[in-house]
């Protein structure tokens, strides 16, 4: 804001810096597509440990490759990744129970709660509803509960009025990771247990004996004693207490703790009374004519509603895996996602027809060229023999794009569900591994090498001795070796344009990688340049902010070099930008960058010198 001046003296003015920052973007988050016990279906979910992936997509399970990927992953350094689960077109189905509610009417269907996602897992999910609330009559409380009877989820005070602001399926389908519901009809849902009629405003004779059956145990007792309780309840919470500590008092079958657990609750004028058991069969009932005069058998519930008919969906297909870009399905669904940096799809290892194989890799090619993206391909899984990867990599020239690249062979590792050896695609362990390398280095250092550890890897389905590297690494295939004294280790470092045959410039994995983070840096810090007027001050600026960012790399070891003359360029001018640009709104920025490349082949000369004569 200029300063008006209205006294002689010094003023001081702060004017705002032309220099804009470009952040570094991520370099390793991984996205793994595929195969998991439960999760969101083609939905990209980022977690950041193995525990995270355990709780949102159900932990590992041998029939999920990705699964025991991502635990590699995170095992070798990875930090964050995202899991987009995909399972075959057709299958699946999630596991639900109708609530039903006799209020007022005939008994009618009224809620249905369905489990979020597909996959037996939701047949462990248990709900509970109880009408003690704080609202008005109409509204009830909904918990979400575990086989073991743990509290999952709780919502309070739901409506069944699509009018109101706690209407159930609002609030529960917004907020809940757990569940889904659907309204079927007008009338809240019956609550869980056995629910009283409602009481008279004095209390009928509570001196009498019942008798109370839990599953397949029958007790009596006597509801009030006057010796041993005391005052006589008065209340109906005072009723709901005394009943409570006489149905806790009440010996239970060995192991359970349906009667020790029970629960009374009063609400408005009734009671409602729950066994201490997540077991659907442990149904409370009073029996007997004194039960009927206290209006305790008005309804009978199980204490939860099992959710049931969850079943898994297969494993998913080519067409599953490539998914619809129109959908935002499979691999598609990384679309809307920023941040991600490597891809791996280790179910692909799998395939037996290599034309599915090339299929998906083809598709996966488009994908990382326009979002930038480095594929990490695992090699087949027939590929048993250095001469079974030479004859079989020429099926994969079709997609021998600069985006990817190829490691061989699988990882020999303890299975943790199983305790034996089990063979892995590497493509999870190489990310970590990436990830880690990044982190300790930078993303132009060669993820590979010594350093490049493969943690946890008992040993490889091929040991490749020096010769057999020397055949395969020219074609453009990593090795995974092992070495003595460092154990196995990533021994390669080129794209699968890397072929020596196909003298391509993007060689190396790291100058690949190198040049997509630059790339995308770029283009999320000069956003700001669209709308500004076209001039020689805003090229000064470009040139200026580009400048910087890659300065910061420059020091850091990014390019070769000694000065930033040899090392990068930015040039914005009238050069680049004519006036026929001008007027079509176009600005063109030409960077150049001289990322350094790894030292493959180390040649050591040795030369005998010989003795010589002091004259």
């Amino acid at each position: 804001m200029p300063t008006h001046a209205t006294y002689p003296g010094v003023y001081v003015e702060e004017l705002p810096s032309s220099v804009r920052n470009i952040s570094t973007v991520t370099t390793s988050v991984t996205a793994f597509v595929g195969h998991t016990r439960r999760g969101p279906l083609n939905h990209p979910v980022r977690v950041t440990s193995f525990a995270d992936f355990e709780r949102r997509f159900g932990g590992l399970t041998s029939k999920s490759p990705l699964s025991y990927a991502v635990h590699q992953f995170f095992g070798n350094g990875g930090t964050v990744a995202v899991i987009v689960r995909a399972v075959k077109a057709g299958t699946g189905e999630e596991a639900c129970v109708t609530l039903e509610s006799t209020e007022g009417h005939s008994e009618c269907p009224v809620l249905e709660v369905h489990a979020k996602e597909p996959g037996i897992w939701g047949d462990g999910l248990r709900v509970a509803v109880d009408h003690d609330t704080t609202a008005c009559e109409e509204t009830f409380n909904l918990q979400v509960l575990d086989a073991k009877g743990t509290a999952r989820e709780s919502y309070g005070n739901l409506s069944m009025d699509p009018e109101s602001g706690r209407y159930a399926e609002t609030v529960i389908n917004a907020g809940s990771q757990l569940i889904r519901v659907k309204v079927l009809d007008e009338g809240r849902p019956d609550p869980s247990g056995t629910v009283s009629k409602p009481f008279a405003h004095e209390l009928p004779d509570l001196a009498v004996d019942l008798t109370v059956k839990i599953g397949e145990v029958e007790r009596e007792f006597t509801l009030y004693d006057p010796d041993q309780d005391g005052e006589a309840p008065c209340t109906v919470t005072e009723l709901a207490l005394l009943l409570e500590r006489k149905l806790r008092a009440l010996p239970d079958a060995p192991g359970k703790h349906a009667f020790a657990g029970a629960q009374v609750t009063a609400f408005g004028r009734r009671l409602q009374v729950v066994a201490g058991s997540a077991d659907p069969e442990d149904v409370v009932r009073f029996v007997g004519e004194c039960a009927n005069d206290l209006g305790l058998e008005a309804s009978v519930n199980p204490p939860v509603f099992p959710l049931s008919g969850g079943v898994d969906g297969d494993a998913p297909g080519p067409r599953d895996i490539i998914g619809s870009e129109a959908r935002k399905t499979g691999l598609q669904a990384l679309r809307d996602v920023d941040d991600v940096n490597l891809l791996s799809l280790p179910e692909l290892s799998a395939y037996e027809n290599t034309e599915d194989m090339v299929t998906v890799l083809s598709a996966a090619e488009r994908l990382c060229r326009e979002r930038r993206i480095f594929h990490l391909v695992d090699a087949p899984s027939t590929w048993v023999s250095v001469d079974s990867a030479r004859a079989g990599i020429g099926a994969l020239d079709s997609v021998r794009g600069n985006h990817s690249g190829l490691y061989f062979p699988h990882l020999q590792l303890t299975d943790p569900l199983t305790g034996r050896l089990r063979t892995f695609p590497p493509s999870g362990a190489i990310a970590g591994v990436i990830a880690r390398t990044d982190g300790e280095r930078g993303v132009w250092k060669a993820p590979a090498g010594t350093e490049a550890r493969l943690a946890g890897v008992h040993s490889l389905s091929v040991k490749l001795t020096d010769r057999e590297n020397g055949l395969l690494n020219p074609l453009g295939i990593n090795c995974l070796r092992t070495f003595p004294m460092v154990g196995p280790v990533v021994w390669g470092a080129r794209t699968l344009q890397g072929a020596d045959a196909l003298d391509s410039e993007w060689k190396y994995v790291p100058v690949r990688r190198l040049a997509l983070h630059v790339e995308e840096s770029l283009l999320r810090g000069l956003q700001w340049v669209v709308f500004e007027p076209n001039n020689e001050q805003l090229w000064q600026q470009i040139r200026l902010n580009a400048s910087s960012y890659l300065h910061g790399l420059f020091q850091q070891g990014a390019f070769k070099g000694g000065t930033p003359r040899e090392a990068y360029f930015v040039k914005c001018d009238k050069d680049t930008t004519t006036a026929e640009d001008i007027d079509n709104g176009i600005v063109n920025v030409v960077v150049g960058i001289a990322p350094v490349k790894p030292a493959e082949f180390v040649i050591v000369k040795i030369q005998q010198m010989a003795g010589q004569f002091e004259l």
